[in-house]
Protein backbone atom coordinates (compact mmCIF):
# COMPACT_ATOMS: atom_id res chain seq x y z
CA UNK A 1 0.00 0.00 0.00
CA UNK A 2 2.73 2.17 0.86
CA UNK A 3 4.31 1.58 -2.18
CA UNK A 4 1.34 2.33 -4.56
CA UNK A 5 0.62 5.81 -2.19
CA UNK A 6 4.30 7.09 -2.80
CA UNK A 7 3.74 6.15 -6.81
CA UNK A 8 0.69 8.17 -6.60
CA UNK A 9 1.88 11.13 -5.27
CA UNK A 10 5.04 11.13 -7.31
CA UNK A 11 2.51 10.74 -10.26
CA UNK A 12 0.66 13.74 -9.04
CA UNK A 13 3.77 15.99 -8.69
CA UNK A 14 4.34 15.64 -12.58
CA UNK A 15 1.01 17.05 -13.22
CA UNK A 16 -0.07 20.19 -13.85
CA UNK A 17 -1.62 22.36 -10.91
CA UNK A 18 -4.88 22.46 -11.99
CA UNK A 19 -5.04 18.51 -12.49
CA UNK A 20 -3.32 17.87 -9.37
CA UNK A 21 -6.21 20.19 -7.73
CA UNK A 22 -8.93 18.12 -9.32
CA UNK A 23 -7.81 14.82 -9.03
CA UNK A 24 -7.35 15.20 -5.11
CA UNK A 25 -10.57 17.13 -4.63
CA UNK A 26 -12.49 14.43 -6.61
CA UNK A 27 -10.98 11.01 -5.22
CA UNK A 28 -8.74 12.35 -1.99
CA UNK A 29 -11.36 14.49 -0.16
CA UNK A 30 -14.40 13.05 -2.23
CA UNK A 31 -16.06 15.96 -3.82
CA UNK A 32 -18.86 15.62 -6.71
CA UNK A 33 -17.76 16.17 -10.03
CA UNK A 34 -20.20 19.84 -9.81
CA UNK A 35 -18.08 20.27 -6.19
CA UNK A 36 -14.73 20.02 -8.10
CA UNK A 37 -15.66 21.90 -11.33
CA UNK A 38 -16.92 24.76 -9.12
CA UNK A 39 -14.05 25.02 -6.99
CA UNK A 40 -12.16 25.95 -9.74
CA UNK A 41 -15.26 27.43 -11.80
CA UNK A 42 -14.68 25.15 -14.83
CA UNK A 43 -17.55 23.65 -16.89
CA UNK A 44 -18.80 20.18 -15.99
CA UNK A 45 -17.74 18.78 -19.32
CA UNK A 46 -14.29 20.20 -19.00
CA UNK A 47 -13.87 18.76 -15.64
CA UNK A 48 -14.68 15.17 -16.34
CA UNK A 49 -12.10 15.26 -19.45
CA UNK A 50 -9.79 16.37 -17.09
CA UNK A 51 -10.44 13.72 -14.83
CA UNK A 52 -10.50 11.34 -17.44
CA UNK A 53 -7.41 11.88 -18.88
CA UNK A 54 -5.34 12.11 -15.71
CA UNK A 55 -6.91 8.60 -14.59
CA UNK A 56 -5.75 7.05 -18.17
CA UNK A 57 -2.26 8.79 -17.62
CA UNK A 58 -2.35 7.21 -13.64
CA UNK A 59 -2.97 3.59 -15.03
CA UNK A 60 -0.30 3.70 -17.92
CA UNK A 61 2.23 5.02 -15.00
CA UNK A 62 1.10 2.09 -12.86
CA UNK A 63 1.51 -0.63 -15.50
CA UNK A 64 4.80 0.91 -16.39
CA UNK A 65 5.82 0.61 -12.72
CA UNK A 66 4.58 -3.07 -12.68
CA UNK A 67 1.27 -2.14 -10.18
CA UNK A 68 -1.15 -3.20 -12.54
Amino acid sequence: DREIASLISAFLRRQSPESRIIFLRRYWYADTVEETAGHLGWSLSRTKSVLFRTRKKLKAYLEQEGIL
